[in-house]
């Protein structure tokens, strides 16, 4: 989102007057969760307005949306998935921007370094434990995992090792938790968590682009204006970039 369209939003919710008896609901990617919990402590703290969160994979928060769940903005961490809601017409028109990135890594239990390449040994470092994913055809972090160890001509040969969880923060609490030696999550993730180290980061043309879009849904009101001006402003950049996310210039 360009400085100027998040200056156009906030003009707009400025005009707005202040409801704080209303809270505004925000549906998000669970890779967001403390920078998002950061940011939404912030904005009451300066408006006085409250912000429920809910976090789950883009994956879900997409169906719940679609079957009507009462989310004033919604945060994913795939295009694709914000291409259905778009396309079901559930997202209030010119409001979808590109928010923040992210980085793919691959995280151990213990420190390590095994740099993710074309046919680096991830089978062998694995044995006969697993790797940690995200679900590899409906999760976005697992959609990219999957897409550079394929791509990295891995795939094949770790595809039967893999223990598949509902979201990235719960694959990188099998790898905190020593349940799996090796998980690929995402660098804010792995920044998150001080049990894991990451044993190295994939190579950007590994795998598609990690965008997280947003937008109001399209039944949101204008309270939500505010709060979602305010995500894309300066103070929320700094707490995103603080927790690993990457943020345009």
């Amino acid at each position: 989102m360009t400085r100027l369209r998040a200056l156009a939003f906030l003009v707009m919710a400025i005009a707005l007057p202040l409801r704080v008896e209303a809270d505004v609901s925000v549906f998000a990617a669970a890779s967001l969760k403390n920078a998002l919990e950061e940011i939404a402590a912030a904005w009451t703290e300066r408006t006085g307005e409250k912000v429920t969160l809910t976090f789950a994979a883009s994956s879900t928060i997409a169906r719940q949306v679609d079957q009507g769940a009462p989310a004033d903005i919604v945060l994913l961490a795939n295009e694709a998935w914000m291409d259905w809601l778009e396309e079901r017409e559930r997202l209030r028109p010119e409001t979808r921007h590109g928010l923040v990135g992210n980085r793919l890594v691959l995280i151990a239990a213990e420190p390590v370094s095994l740099t993710p390449a074309p046919g680096f040994p991830l089978a062998e470092a694995l044995g006969d434990d697993r790797l940690a994913m995200a679900l590899v055809d409906a999760v976005p972090v697992g959609i990219y995992g999957k897409a550079a160890l394929t791509n990295l001509g891995v795939w094949q040969d770790v595809a039967p090792r893999i223990a598949q969880t509902d979201n990235a923060r719960a694959a990188l609490a099998l790898v905190a938790t020593a349940e799996a030696p090796f998980g690929i999550v995402y660098a804010s993730d792995a920044r998150a968590e001080t049990r894991v180290t990451i044993a190295g980061e994939f190579p950007r043309e590994s795998h598609p682009p990690i965008r997280y879009p947003a937008a109001l849904n399209a039944e949101s009101p204008d309270q939500a204006l505010g709060f979602f001006a305010f995500l894309a402003g300066d103070a929320a950049r700094l707490v995103f970039d603080r927790h690993g996310f990457e943020t345009d210039d």
